[in-house]
């Protein structure tokens, strides 16, 4: 349904937006995000979308959206889309390809792995304006001593672990992470049992496991969301 205070017969009323004017996050030229809220297309009402692309291992981190429930579908490649059911504490992997859809309900923990290169995701979301917590942002921002107190873990430990995320992540791993040495090699893909949790692999001496990933060296994301209402700037 429209904005009820649209003006339809307004000089300035808008129906139609190319996206590629709206990039709102790139980590590179396969993986970057484009947008569409109310900011751009005024006459939208109750609906925004996000284009998403990304290519093999490349992820969409942990996140919610706390004002809207999200429709993931998928255009071209295919990607594995995980989410934990709030109610039965549960983690859920569904693997889609193009012409299929996995819906996220308002406020649910939730990712999507590429499981091939070229991926194109449509995320489409019931508000003007998709609000967004990503889970770098609820990492970096929370002491360590906090973490650490809280969970009964070593407070150092903890701060060594968590000392890399020093911004919001949103497609990870980030550029620099392969020059960290903190990943290696592919990820792994989970098409055939969708609803079993993707397999990471144990890198020797970190004690912790990670998705794997094949990408080029390219620059640290340019755009950076706002923390608590992370696409309030779409």
């Amino acid at each position: 349904m429209a904005v009820s205070y649209m003006d339809f017969t307004s000089p300035n009323v808008q129906f139609t937006y190319d996206l590629r004017n709206n990039n709102t996050f790139t980590k590179d030229n396969r993986n970057f995000i484009n947008a569409l809220s109310v900011n751009q297309l005024n006459t939208l009402g109750n609906v925004s979308l996000l284009d998403i692309y990304l290519s093999t291992g490349n992820v969409v981190e942990p996140h919610i959206h706390q004002n809207a429930s999200e429709l993931v579908y998928c255009i071209s490649g295919a990607a594995v889309v995980s989410i934990i059911n709030s109610f039965t504490k549960q983690l859920l992997n569904f693997s889609i390809q193009p012409g299929q859809v996995a819906n996220v309900p308002q406020g649910w923990w939730h990712y999507e792995v590429a499981t091939v290169d070229n991926t194109h995701l449509l995320a489409i979301f019931d508000a003007p304006i998709p609000e967004f917590i990503g889970a770098s942002d609820m990492l970096r921002l929370t002491p360590a001593s906090v973490l650490a107190h809280t969970y009964c873990l070593n407070e150092q430990l903890v701060e060594a672990a968590l000392a890399p995320i020093t911004d919001t992540v949103v497609i990870g791993p980030p550029a620099s992470c392969a020059a960290n040495n903190q990943v290696q090699g592919a990820s792994t893909s989970n098409t055939a049992h969708p609803n079993q949790a993707i397999q990471g692999q144990y890198v020797q001496g970190q004690g912790k496991k990670v998705y794997l990933h094949r990408d080029e060296q390219q620059p640290y994301p340019q755009f950076h969301p706002v923390i608590g209402n992370g696409w309030d700037y779409l």
